[in-house]
């Protein structure tokens, strides 16, 4: 018995000792969204609170930015076929930008659609948003935050958007519209309440744009961990990798199998906001962060709010799929 638990243990300690994490953009308020596009092997991500894009090309270490700053921007989609075009959210606002990707200010903007425009809702912002594979963009809200770090309740929406202003509504009374995945073979979609705090399931017709049947698959309260459950990537075995905001940790879980946590990677930050698979060969961990004070208590740099890269997960992902205007 003790021989057994003897080389479980070495197992261990080798599994964590291969994984490599290293901070590789300074520290901002909100980091958040993700998107790793491979044609220009560059990952994008926002700085929400600093109402700002970023642009990061691992092959060079370049970083670089461009402040909106008109109010608080939480996701940056390329658009397909159309250089220096970009998708972001401004506020309730989606938009057409126009960034070479080194300025530090956008050329060209073009609102496309509003959400959430009903009197008791005006207050709220657009969150998480991902593209599925025929470059149709999935997006929710959350409702405003009067004190920092307690969001309105049931406030948000979650929506598609197949071209400009023609979008469907899935979802309504959403606390956080955070994470979202799909399926390898896009049967599912997985999605993200961060108020719910669950991982739910959705049957997903690709071709029609709707979703139905939700049920939750994984419940963090149920693995009895702390913090929310914020957003998330897959990989090509089938299994999904969340961020873990308040516990400090990449959580790997395999949606096949309800409540079954693989594995959990501990992170220098405490607030983990959202993460993506990139690099050449879709074989880092890019994870971002925040630094935000809550509840009276401040998470400061350098650690909190870094960009991370994890390598030696053994694991690959898929790039991110370009917004089809």
């Amino acid at each position: 018995m003790y021989l057994a638990w003897f080389f479980v243990i070495m197992l261990l300690k080798e599994v964590t000792m291969s994984l490599i994490t290293r901070r590789v953009v300074e520290s901002v308020e909100l980091g958040e969204g993700p998107h790793w596009d491979a044609e220009t092997q560059s990952l994008y991500f926002v700085d929400i609170y600093g109402k700002a894009i970023h642009k990061y090309v691992p092959a060079t270490k370049k970083h670089t930015k461009a402040v909106i700053g008109i109010n608080h921007v939480s996701l940056i989609i390329p658009v397909q076929d159309q250089k220096n075009k970009f998708l972001i959210s401004i506020g309730r606002d989606l938009n057409i930008v126009t960034w070479d990707g080194e300025s530090e200010t956008v050329s060209h903007m073009e609102k496309i659609y509003e959400i959430d425009n009903k009197p008791n809702t005006l207050n709220n912002r657009f969150n998480d948003g991902k593209c599925d594979a025929l470059g149709r963009l999935w997006a929710g809200s959350m409702g405003a935050q009067p004190v920092p770090g307690h969001v309105e309740l049931n406030k948000g929406s979650f929506i598609s958007l197949e071209s400009r202003g023609k979008a469907k509504t899935h979802l309504t009374k959403v606390g956080i519209s955070n994470g979202l995945a799909w399926s390898l073979d896009n049967n599912y979609l997985y999605y993200i309440d961060s108020q719910k705090n669950t991982v739910d399931r959705y049957d997903f017709d690709l071709q029609k744009g709707i979703i139905s049947n939700g049920e939750s698959i994984f419940s963090l309260k149920k693995a009895n961990l702390t913090g929310i459950l914020d957003g998330m990537t897959i990989d090509t075995d089938g299994n999904l990798w969340i961020a873990n905001f308040g516990g400090g940790r990449v959580l790997k879980v395999d949606p096949r199998s309800p409540q079954r946590l693989l594995n959990m990677i501990e992170m220098p930050a405490h607030q983990v906001t959202s993460v993506a698979f990139g690099g050449a060969n879709l074989d880092q961990l890019f994870v971002t962060t925040a630094g935000l004070t809550t509840d009276g208590v401040a998470y400061p740099p350098p650690n909190n709010g870094a960009t991370y890269v994890i390598t030696g997960t053994e694991a690959k992902g898929l790039p991110g799929i370009r917004f089809k205007l």
